[in-house]
C-alpha cells in the first residue's frame, strides 16, 4: 500500500511539473480559418468527441476529412482510414485520440502534406502529452497544443466561451489583444 502511495505522488509530481505550452488564440483561429482539415479519430458513434468536432468543421463549410481506420463513415460522409489515403491535399489535422494512439497518428504523417497538427485536449491530457509533442518536433509540424478546437471555432457556443475563459484563467490560453475594445472570450 506504502509503494503505491509513493508511486502515485512520484506520478501526480512528474504532472505537475510537465510543462504545457499555452494555446495562442491567433493560432487556433488560422488553424480554423479554411478547409480542408483531417480529424484523425472521429468515429461514427454519436458519443464520439471527434464526430462532434468533424460535424461542427463541417456545419462551418471547413470541409473535413474524417481518419479512422475502423469505420468506413462518419455522420454519414466517407471517412478515409489514413491521412495518406485522402484523395486531395491537406495540411492541418486534429488529432482526438489518447497519447499511445495519438503518437503513432503522428508518426504515421510522415510524408504526407500536413504541416500543422492540433493536438486535442478535453478533460485530461487526450492528444496533447510529451511524446506526442516529441513526435510532432521530430517530424517539423506546427502544433496547437492542448486545447479544443470549438473554443475558438466561431461562432463559439456559450460552453466553449466558459471553458476557454477557465484555460484562459489557468493561463492555458493568452488573452488576445482586444478586438474593437473588448475582450472576445
Amino acid at each position: 500500500m506504502e509503494g503505491a502511495m509513493e508511486g502515485a505522488a512520484e506520478g501526480a509530481v512528474e504532472a505537475a511539473m510537465e510543462v504545457r505550452e499555452v494555446v495562442r488564440s491567433d493560432a487556433a483561429r488560422r488553424f480554423l480559418e479554411r478547409g480542408p482539415i483531417a480529424v484523425i479519430g472521429a468515429s461514427d458513434s454519436r458519443g464520439n468527441f471527434g464526430r462532434t468536432v468533424y460535424e461542427a468543421l463541417r456545419d462551418r463549410g471547413l470541409r473535413p476529412v474524417a481518419v479512422n481506420p475502423n469505420t468506413a463513415s462518419v455522420a454519414g460522409d466517407r471517412c478515409a482510414p489514413s491521412v495518406a489515403a485522402i484523395p486531395e491535399p491537406v495540411d492541418r489535422a486534429i488529432v482526438m485520440l489518447p497519447a499511445p494512439l495519438a503518437a503513432e497518428a503522428v508518426e504515421a504523417l510522415a510524408g504526407t502534406s500536413v504541416s500543422t497538427v492540433w493536438l486535442f485536449r478535453g478533460f485530461g491530457a487526450g492528444a496533447d502529452a510529451p511524446e506526442v509533442r516529441a513526435a510532432c518536433r521530430r517530424l517539423g509540424l506546427d502544433v496547437v497544443p492542448g486545447a479544443c478546437p470549438l473554443m475558438f471555432l466561431e461562432p463559439v457556443g456559450a460552453g466553449h466561451r466558459l471553458h476557454r475563459r477557465a484555460r484562459r484563467l489557468r493561463g492555458a490560453v493568452d488573452r488576445p489583444s482586444p478586438r474593437g475594445g473588448r475582450d472576445p472570450s
